[in-house]
């Protein structure tokens, strides 16, 4: 049995290096590339997205950089998975916060997976096959996947080279994000050179940052900036916690938490500069849309951000010159880029089942197995695959407010004075991450909620198997929150057993 401060408490990322690239793999993943770019342009502007991208660094400093803090503190000073460490700082009344944080990055896992799968099919698709020339030959290669038994298939493959990679503990990943990372890195910026070098690339750049500011004056700007850059940077996650279990004394939490942040979101524009890029110069440079048409195009390309990467995006690169090994450059990289950010999400939940007293292999298989099968309803439909992306996106405030809350119960002023100032081989924090957890983060979560929840009260709000609807968020928190509440004691008793 391994137990919560026994269990892979031994190890240790060998380098610095090492730990930043694994989380920076963290961060860095398909929703840098598959999901922030459409993100900008549904909330752009007639004539710019550049206050949606300033609202979104609004929260990279005010939110995701303090709870990333937060996170790799806690980590290092308990070597546990989430549950067991929200016991360890708030006490036994709060596992259930602990588990809830924790089933949110694992809710998100099941269909996370799929979406690698697809990412991994596409890969192998666009090896073997001449890319697509027409809208109906791309859509023919979507459906085609989607009909079949293709994605239960890929899903499957996603999972077991995940298990793979967090096998060994921190030795594999670590091992692993030394290739992944780096090759990505380098993937996304040769294909943002040549995006940038296509004729007409830069009307989409030049939209991409140019404010509407009148926009900053609309609530669901900031809730789609703060869902995002939680989705962009792994912030209230837990990931980061999980991966800090295993960082040196020396390594410096100001700085990790810092650089992984800013390197992450470094990439989100990276990424939206490719596609913004490549869109104008094909569709508004060759094809002759005006720029409305094809912001309509990146808004309206099919359910769970589906269209622009797997339909679109192969047709801009055939119109390229060298466009088929961009295309297998591309899809490479939004495969490492799946990864990196699947293998901490499966040992996330591992970590969690070691603290309860479960060994390395048993803890995978089940995380692995539960996972898979949790994930075949959105490997069929896409439909739910959007409803799950929907429902736990947005709970990913409650879980950054629930990290919050513990460091509020404990002292804020605390946590910085023992462990954010006054390192020789680390920066230290200013007052403004004080105020930011105590008042900033909280009062957000709250307010954005609320304003969330009241404009969700539209036509069959009341049905919870509609797929945007307000009952079928409510009714899926409830039955999750209510169970871990009612069954804290038990949660409790069952992490001290690990312990013991």
């Amino acid at each position: 049995m391994e137990s919560i401060n026994g269990g892979n408490s031994g190890q240790r990322f060998t380098s610095q290096w090492g730990f930043f690239l694994s989380v920076l793999g963290i961060a860095v993943g398909t929703g840098n590339i598959w999901r922030f770019p459409r993100i900008v342009a549904q909330n752009g502007g007639d004539d710019g997205g550049g206050a949606f991208l300033v609202a979104w660094l609004v929260f990279l400093f005010a939110w995701s950089i303090p709870l990333i803090m937060v996170e790799y503190v806690w980590g290092r000073k308990h070597r546990s998975g989430v549950v067991a460490t929200f016991i360890k700082e708030g006490g036994k009344k709060f596992a259930w916060m602990g588990a809830f944080v924790a089933f949110v990055a694992t809710a998100i896992t099941f269909f996370y997976s799929v979406v690698v799968g697809w990412c991994i099919y596409y890969l192998i698709q666009t090896i073997i096959s001449p890319l697509p020339q027409t809208t109906e030959a791309a859509m023919a290669t979507w459906n085609d996947y989607q009909s079949g038994g293709w994605p239960l298939l890929f899903h499957a493959m996603a999972m077991g080279l995940g298990a793979l990679a967090i096998w060994k503990g921190v030795t594999s990943i670590e091992r692993v994000n030394k290739v992944l990372v780096p090759t990505l890195l380098i993937i996304v910026l040769i294909c943002v050179v040549r995006a940038l070098t296509l004729p007409g690339a830069w009307d989409g750049v030049a939209y991409l940052f140019t404010p509407e500011w009148s926009q900053l004056a609309h609530p669901k700007i900031w809730i789609e900036a703060l869902t995002q850059n939680a989705w962009d940077t792994g912030a209230g996650w837990g990931l980061f916690l999980t991966y800090a279990a295993y960082m040196s004394v020396k390594q410096g939490v100001v700085k990790s938490a810092v650089a992984t942040a800013i390197g992450n979101n470094i990439v989100s524009l990276m990424a939206a500069l490719m596609v913004f890029g490549t869109v104008f110069a094909i569709l508004q440079t060759e094809m002759g849309m005006s720029q409305v048409e094809v912001l309509e195009v990146m808004k309206t390309s099919g359910p769970a951000s589906t269209g622009l990467t797997f339909i679109w995006m192969p047709q801009l690169f055939q119109r390229m010159f060298l466009g088929t090994p961009l295309a297998i450059l591309f899809f490479l990289g939004l495969t490492f880029a799946g990864f990196s950010s699947l293998i901490a999400q499966l040992e996330l939940p591992t970590r969690v089942f070691i603290d309860a007293g479960f060994n390395r292999p048993k803890a995978i298989g089940l995380v692995v197995g539960v996972s898979y099968l949790l994930g075949i309803p959105s490997a069929l439909s896409l439909n739910i695959l959007s409803n799950q992306d929907f429902v736990w996106g947005v709970a990913l405030m409650i879980s950054g407010a629930f990290v919050a809350f513990i460091v509020i119960y404990n002292g804020v002023s605390k946590m910085r004075d023992e462990h954010l100032v006054g390192k020789s081989y680390d920066w230290s924090v200013g007052k403004w991450w004080i105020y930011a957890v105590k008042y900033f983060i909280p009062i957000a979560a709250v307010v954005l909620l609320i304003w969330w929840l009241s404009q969700s009260v539209t036509d069959r709000w009341y049905d919870p198997f509609e797929t945007g609807s307000l009952m079928t968020v409510l009714a899926q928190w409830a039955i999750i929150l209510g169970s871990f509440y009612a069954g804290n004691k038990w949660l409790a008793k069952r992490m001290s057993r690990g312990n013991d």
